[in-house]
């Protein structure tokens, strides 16, 4: 009797074992506690500057009529995405790196899993939308004001928040209907699509096709538009005819293109292309660049090394200085004098 009820529950299998109801996000575990410790601390500091760029951006774009235009329209609403991406995975990230591991519980891994695919597809988008405004305004100079209108750029924006939020509301039904019973340990740093998929004890062959397929449509869209815009662009800037206005045009493509290149390439290489030859510490390493080197680069690709931003900026630092010591002018105007 003993040996039939053992059969029995051996033939129950992965149902008859406790459900996972947490996770253990390992992240750079590998690594020595000093290296943990520095690796913090530098991405501590890259969060810290990514927010505060981003957040003078915003301010800035709001305050400044001369910033009320439609690239820096959208330059803001990049700045306003780029600050919940990152809060979605840099949080758990300094945890992980602060206490070694990481325990985050199922439905919070999920609900990262959502925001961290919803906000990147938002952002491709709405790169697809400041691309095709930047071709407008060096390709046909005379008539951007009479196309890139205040209510098309509304409504890019908006399209790019409505595609970006609902389109991902899937992964949220696949994610529930994958069963966890076996091991919790995510070889990661935030709850990405593969690990989670791999950990299933469940089928999950039909619903990782399903994930992979519209994910590589949403990367690979986006990517194909956003070249034929910048495509466009470099016809334009060669035949412009003062070498400077070309010097200047490429220099400042090259820089938007540089920050495209990685987090297309980052994406493409995790998502589009994932190869099973690569290790865990590679993805980490690309999983890095998209979730925190894009992110940092942006502020400063795109805004803060403008001439216009930077006087925008000047001047708003004058204003707070006037305002906290409004003596201190007098003075040093009166010795200056």
């Amino acid at each position: 009797l003993e040996r039939k009820e053992d059969e029995l529950k051996f033939s129950m299998g992965p149902e008859n074992e406790t459900a996972v109801t947490e996770f253990i996000l390992e992240g750079f575990s590998v690594l020595d506690q000093r290296l943990q410790l520095f690796l913090s601390l530098v991405l501590l500091l890259m969060y810290l500057t990514k927010v505060m760029g981003n957040a003078t951006i915003i301010s800035l774009v709001c305050v400044y009529h001369r910033l009320q235009t439609p690239m820096y329209f959208f330059i803001s609403n990049l700045s306003f995405l780029e600050i919940w991406f990152t809060f979605s995975t840099s949080i758990q990230l300094f945890v992980i790196l602060g206490s070694g591991r990481g325990t985050i519980s199922r439905s919070n891994c999920f609900a990262q899993s959502y925001f961290y695919f919803a906000l990147g597809c938002t952002e491709f988008v709405l790169l697809v939308a400041m691309s095709f405004d930047c071709c407008v305004a060096i390709c046909q100079p005379l008539c951007c004001a009479a196309i890139m209108k205040p209510q098309l750029c509304i409504q890019l924006v908006v399209a790019a928040w409505v595609i970006g939020i609902p389109l991902s509301s899937y992964r949220l039904v696949l994610l529930y209907q994958l069963t966890f019973c076996g091991s919790n340990n995510i070889h990661h740093f935030f709850c990405d699509n593969s690990p989670l998929f791999k950990l299933s004890c469940s089928d999950s062959s039909l619903l990782w096709k399903i994930d992979s397929v519209l994910v590589s449509f949403v990367i690979l869209a986006s990517l194909c538009l956003t070249l034929a815009f910048y495509v466009d662009i470099l016809f334009c800037i060669l035949h412009l005819p003062a070498a400077s206005g070309r010097k200047k045009a490429f220099a400042t493509c090259s820089s938007h293109l540089t920050t495209l290149a990685i987090v297309y390439g980052s994406c493409i290489a995790l998502y589009v292309c994932p190869s099973e030859d690569v290790s865990l510490e590679t993805n980490r390493f690309i999983a890095l660049l998209n979730t925190v080197l894009y992110p940092f680069l942006n502020p400063f690709i795109y805004s803060l090394r403008n001439k216009t931003v930077i006087l925008a900026l000047n001047e708003a630092i004058a204003r707070v200085t006037l305002q906290l010591f409004p003596y201190s002018w007098c003075i040093s105007g009166h010795q200056f004098q």
